[in-house]
């Protein structure tokens, strides 16, 4: 692996962070998945084909890469964090929009895996149909089906909260909370 390699490679280390963020809802499960992901394109970089896009390779990688240890989690059982009371401890909001945010994930969280990926690499990464139909092997008419419905269970959920989609700059708000900032 040369050095013009390995800095393309960089330059997309904070996609991939919040990609497994989103995937994983844990930072310290999304950095294991981040540094796996990155031990496997190093370690496979021969395998990549040059012309391609990297950023697609990458991203197939963990998507792999996580559907695979959501696999062994279904083997092994669930695994049940001692801490658990921590996330059911809510604070009371002071503005607004943290209502609303906070509305929107918990309408996002009730979206299936599926959806919640789909969404999260359009919405938040701004992959094209054609990236994100690579990244998840599948047909590109399918993801725009897949999308359409997506955001359409969204749209229900959110107003069955009698809450409205967050404006432009919650939705920037909620990107940065799942890239850990």
């Amino acid at each position: 692996m040369d050095r013009e390699q390995a800095q393309a490679i960089e330059q997309h280390i904070p996609a991939l962070r919040r990609y497994a963020r989103a995937l994983v809802r844990d930072a310290d499960k999304a950095d294991d998945l981040v540094q796996d992901c990155l031990e496997r394109s190093v370690s496979r970089i021969a395998q990549f084909q040059p012309g391609t896009n990297l950023r697609t390779w990458l991203f197939t990688i963990m998507h792999n890469l996580h559907c695979d240890a959501l696999r062994r989690v279904q083997r092994r059982g669930p695994h049940v964090p001692i801490n658990e009371w921590e996330a059911g401890a809510q604070y009371p909001a002071t503005q607004a929009a943290t209502i609303e945010i906070r509305e929107f994930e918990r309408a996002f969280a009730r979206l299936t895996k599926r959806d919640q990926h789909l969404l999260f690499l359009i919405g938040v990464e701004g992959f094209s149909y054609e990236e994100v139909a690579e990244v998840l092997d599948i047909a590109v008419g399918t993801v725009k089906s897949r999308l359409f419905r997506a955001r359409e269970r969204l749209r229900a959920l959110l107003e069955s909260a009698a809450v409205r989609v967050p404006p432009q700059k919650f939705q920037e708000e909620l990107a940065l909370r799942a890239a850990g900032s």
